[in-house]
């Protein structure tokens, strides 16, 4: 396939990915939900998450079209059907992000730079692992997706929360394919007792007073501590480079405040 210099993007994570290498000028059309770099919202928006306008898209006259997981399937198969180039990436894991930006940058004859921003990226994990190992204690979180029904955290979360120097409480679940393989109780996160809780809740603000108002909630301690925070899901749920740097970096914010009051209340 010839390099491709029109490209449409219908989710954040390749994006942000090209904005990165400096090849943002071959980006035609985004997703209505990219915010990450501002300035690309100025770009022409052509698809939500789950709905896509293929006239526009195709009107565009892109060279390549990047969408992600089986819910752009269809979309995926129209713009296919349309004779557009395809390429849908379908990751739930931190080696996935790495993954996907190498193949960006060979899709787009760049690889050189794609392997610089991964050794970028690489080294905030390494640092933040590091970081977690010296922790005195390894807070239990719980990670909330959405609120109703209750979605615990996606795969690629899980392993950063870890990193970090957290427990996810629902890690067993994390890398199921289904959103649903996530779903999770009002009763089991009060068995599971979690010290902090953290909520990215997708399109829409996290109300943590209605959380920690939930029945039977006060008895967890990340409620009884006041340990509630707030990840946007532009950081955190893009499997790109958002959650590398900026992600990694305020669930070590969250933890080590964790940890900091633990010790201000043993001593």
């Amino acid at each position: 396939m010839p390099t491709p210099n029109r490209i449409v993007c219908l989710t954040e994570e390749t994006v942000e990915t090209l904005y990165l290498l400096s090849e943002q000028d071959r980006i035609v059309g985004v997703s209505g939900f990219v915010v990450r770099p501002p300035e690309a919202r100025r770009k022409p928006k052509v698809s939500t998450f789950i709905d896509a306008k293929t006239d526009e898209i195709v009107a565009l006259r892109p060279d390549l079209v990047f969408t992600f997981s089986d819910i752009q399937a269809e979309i995926s198969a129209n713009l296919i059907r349309e004779g557009l180039e395809v390429h849908a990436f379908n990751h739930r894991t931190v080696d996935g992000i790495f993954s996907m930006i190498s193949t960006v940058g060979a899709l787009i004859a760049e690889p050189a730079k794609a392997e610089l921003l991964c050794t970028e990226l690489q080294g905030n994990i390494d640092a933040a692992r590091e970081n977690g190992k010296a922790l005195p204690r390894r807070p239990r979180v719980y990670f909330e997706e959405w609120d109703d029904p209750m979605i615990s955290a996606i795969g690629w979360v899980s392993e950063l929360i870890e990193i970090a120097g957290g427990e996810n409480i629902f890690a067993d679940r994390a890398f199921e394919q289904a959103a649903k393989g996530r779903f999770v109780t009002s009763e089991e996160v009060i068995t599971a007792a979690p010290d902090i809780i953290i909520g990215s809740w997708c399109g829409k603000g996290f109300k943590k007073n209605d959380v920690a108002a939930r029945p039977g909630w006060d008895a967890i301690p990340a409620v009884t501590n006041g340990q509630l925070y707030e990840i946007k899901s532009a950081v955190i749920l893009q499997p790109g480079p958002a959650a590398l740097s900026d992600g990694i970096e305020m669930l070590q914010r969250v933890i080590t405040e964790w940890t900091d009051l633990g010790v201000r209340h043993a001593t």
